[in-house]
């Protein structure tokens, strides 16, 4: 019975693709494999509360139970003038230029934010892309997978190394493990799809100079808090100091550092700083594996909402609003766990 009862929530996890509903399932399952609340709770980066409530439901009403429930009746419909100050919004304004602080590309979240701070109607943002659509707007994305993975070595570390990371970090082995990446921005960085009219073409005015800068940021995975650092190049220096800030900003205690596999980062300065400081150990990623690396997910927040479809024409003002994202986000250690962390758990499934 047991078997069965996981095997339906297994395949429930494979077919939905809404990740408040995979939580549900998640939590449920690891429940019934022998998990404590609070481990689950600790997984999945919710209460403990949280996390009885699921289990509580799925015991009393079965999988179905766990299924989100839609909301009663349909919001206001906006009139035709409210429609084509939208539109015309979305055309010729930036968030930041209408109110939202360091948010440069137009999202299905925050027009809905728009439409309720404007005319106080409440839209969920399928609600928003229905009606992007039916206004003449569409959006379209591309993604990327790399083929060079090794699935054995990435199936080690999800199934072996992170959990006796995790594992080592509950015992008090551990006292800081903490993802790192680096990522450089340009004054001129990618373009990227957007909500605009059918046919038509955002464009971007740019003045000819294309400066850059060098981002490092690590991610503590147990607080969600964020440290970053800007250097003009990337080397072993510039990374040297990142890492020496990192030994500064936790000035005690074991420090455990995932990162990639790149030249940079294995460098003799760095074998020779490491010995120097062993209270600083690093774990290396499977090669060609960023989805492992939650910081990867922070250069795409970073880029869609401040960097692309944007040209800064003085290079300062891309450093003031990285840096604003950064402290913003460093505020909101909840949603950095729920929209980084939590999908690294996911990945082991």
């Amino acid at each position: 019975m047991l078997n069965q009862e996981l095997e339906q929530l297994r395949n429930a996890m494979q077919n939905t693709r809404d990740k408040r509903l995979y939580e549900r399932y998640l939590s449920v399952l690891l429940h019934l494999e022998g998990r404590t609340y609070p481990e689950i709770a600790k997984i999945i980066g919710r209460t403990r509360q949280t996390v009885m409530n699921y289990c509580h439901a799925y015991e009393e009403g079965g999988i179905s139970s766990l299924q989100m429930k839609k909301p009663t009746g349909k919001p206001e419909k906006l009139t035709e003038d409210q429609q084509k100050q939208l539109a015309e919004t979305i055309i010729n304004k930036t968030p930041a230029e209408v109110g939202f602080e360091a948010k440069y590309t137009w999202t299905l979240p925050l027009i809905a934010d728009w439409i309720q701070r404007e005319f106080q109607q409440s839209y969920t943002p399928r609600g928003v892309s229905k009606m992007l659509h039916r206004l003449g707007f569409s959006y379209t994305k591309a993604t990327y997978t790399l083929a060079k993975a090794d699935p054995e070595e990435q199936k080690a570390f999800k199934e072996v190394t992170f959990p006796k990371l995790k594992q080592q970090l509950e015992n008090g082995i551990i006292d800081h493990l903490l993802f790192e990446d680096e990522a450089f921005i340009r004054a001129y960085q990618a373009l990227q799809y957007n909500w605009f009219p059918k046919g038509q073409q955002r464009k971007i005015k740019t003045y000819g100079q294309h400066k850059g800068a060098k981002l490092f940021a690590a991610i503590n995975y147990e607080t969600g808090e964020i440290t970053h650092y800007e250097e003009e190049k990337s080397n072993s220096l510039a990374f040297r100091r990142f890492v020496e800030l990192i030994l500064s900003k936790y000035p005690q205690g074991k420090i455990v550092m995932v990162l990639d596999n790149s030249k940079v980062h294995q460098s003799q300065i760095i074998k020779d700083f490491l010995k120097e400081n062993p209270r600083m150990e690093f774990v290396f990623l499977p090669k060609y594996s960023p989805e492992l690396n939650p910081v990867e997910g922070l250069w795409k927040w970073l880029k869609q909402d401040v960097v692309n479809n944007v040209f800064f024409s003085k290079f300062y003002q891309i450093r003031s609003h990285v840096a604003e994202f950064m402290k913003q986000a460093s505020q909101k250690s909840q949603e950095v766990i729920d929209r980084l962390l939590v999908r690294l758990e996911m990945s082991k499934t």
